[in-house]
């Protein structure tokens, strides 16, 4: 399980943009956003470097 805490993202758009973001990056990833924490947790067999990498791309830099 991957933890990442993004405070860029600031509204249902951003967490629906990182959701596809993660799951076009893994199609199978289980992913949980508390939009309130700014906090996603991901199940991925994708390792957290490239996630990480993933998000940035789409302009959401974990913290």
């Amino acid at each position: 399980m991957i933890e990442l805490n993004i405070t860029s993202m600031t509204c249902g758009h951003c967490a629906a943009v990182v959701t596809k973001t993660v799951q076009q990056t893994d199609p199978k990833a289980r992913v949980e956003v508390d939009l309130a924490t700014k906090k996603v947790r991901i199940d991925s067999t994708q390792d957290r470097a490239t996630i990480e990498r993933a998000l940035a791309d789409a302009g959401y830099q974990p913290d």
